[in-house]
């Protein structure tokens, strides 16, 4: 080091004292040239002693031994330094330097010196290299949602996307998922996991044949026969692809997670219903709120993007000033509970307005879905209505303007 001064287009730096001399050998000593000290080991400790006289270049060519050691080193020396680092790749298996100048390859080296390669760190693409990604057409969603409103403005459900359903009390949002679901059952072919937090596994098993046969089959006066209840088993929960989580006493943020990554992982399931983050954020002991909203979605949000599920979340809206939701008040991402995570965190947004409390016993089984955010068109709004029929225990959509 001593033998240049700070500052300068290209420095070099080498493994080794005898690389040193043959790399400034082979550049015709034009370039500086210098070795760490202690071995590719110490090489990130030594580079961060001398880290001044280093980054006075322009550009560092790291051309470490081409052994594993070696090249991780390199690795570590370039974050280092950034955009101005250069890793050397050599040529004919040389391990090093000494290697090229022992074979009479001293063109050779020069000319793998100015290919090394510019270092890009983990994680950033050049935007030339992708032309691939870019040209391939827009896959269509898989699963669509019931509703045809809904997928006129958010074109499906796709895989690696983090939908939350939010409504006030008592609005219908179980019904909803439960209509979402038996879609997933019935027209993909993929496992599905539900976390239902606010019913058995009885009840929810109960809510999917219900659908089949267009009866409401949680009231003790509906009429079916055996065989009838277990075809309309074996279509739904019972068709192999479908896997409850048995909640009870088992609400912690943590193990919630876990059971996520165990339907995701081992069960293979591409499709994930949690219902609602509400219930598990108030199992918490000695947890605020906001605290625990926060931390569930980031744990969530990362679940999805490492496992590539659609995960469905249902969540509870703050009570609005004036008129609430049970009486059909508007839906916004303001009444998401806790902090703005939610809706920071999901990709769709959906908010159920319903009135349940109108004087028309027609218009107050009537769901007017919101779509309050949407990452993969932009567009928002209410979108459709959706009217209950409580004698099939069905969601149908109704055929009326309501935008």
């Amino acid at each position: 080091q001593q033998l240049f001064t700070k500052g300068g287009k290209y420095i070099t730096l080498v493994e080794g004292e005898y690389d040193a001399l043959a790399s400034y050998q082979m550049q015709g000593s034009k370039w500086p040239v210098v070795s760490i000290r202690n071995g590719s080991s110490a090489a990130l400790k030594d580079c961060k002693d001398n880290y001044e006289f280093l980054d006075s270049f322009d550009c560092i060519v790291i051309d470490f031994d081409s052994d594993e050691p070696g090249q991780l080193a390199a690795k570590e020396v370039a974050e280092l330094f950034g955009g101005k680092s250069k890793i050397m790749r050599h040529s004919n298996d040389f391990k090093d330097a000494c290697e090229y100048l022992a074979n009479n390859q001293g063109q050779q080296y020069k000319e793998d010196f100015w290919r090394a390669d510019q270092f890009v760190p983990d994680g950033i693409v050049a935007g030339v290299d992708l032309w691939d990604e870019v040209n391939k057409p827009v896959e269509k969603a898989e699963l669509l949602y019931p509703f045809e409103g809904i997928n006129g403005i958010t074109y499906g459900i796709r895989k690696g996307e983090f939908v939350t359903v939010a409504a006030g009390s008592g609005v219908g949002k179980t019904q909803f998922i439960k209509e979402i679901i038996y879609r997933a059952i019935n027209t993909t072919n993929d496992n599905i996991g539900l976390l239902m937090l606010e019913e058995a596994n009885k009840h929810t098993g109960k809510g999917q044949m219900s659908l089949y046969v267009n009866k409401p089959l949680h009231l003790p006066d509906t009429e079916i026969t055996e065989d009838e209840s277990r075809e309309a088993f074996d279509s739904t929960v019972g068709c192999g692809r479908v896997f409850m989580f048995n909640h009870f006493g088992s609400t912690a943020i943590d193990n919630i997670i876990a059971r996520v990554r165990y339907m995701a992982k081992a069960l293979n399931c591409k499709y994930i219903v949690l219902d609602h983050i509400s219930i598990v954020v108030s199992a918490q002991e000695n947890s605020d709120e906001r605290r625990a909203i926060d931390e569930i979605m980031t744990k969530l949000r990362m679940l999805v993007s490492e496992t590539g599920i659609a995960l469905i979340a249902v969540s509870h809206l703050r009570r609005p000033e004036g008129k609430g939701h049970e009486e059909g008040a508007s839906t916004s991402l303001s009444q998401l509970r806790g902090s703005a995570s939610i809706a920071q965190l999901s990709d769709i947004c959906i908010g159920l307005e319903r009135n349940g409390q109108h004087e028309d016993y027609y218009e107050r089984n009537i769901t007017y879905p919101r779509v309050l955010k949407n990452r993969f068109s932009g567009e928002t709004g209410v979108c459709t209505g959706i009217h209950f029929d409580k004698e099939t225990c069905r969601m149908n959509e109704i055929n009326e303007e309501v935008l």
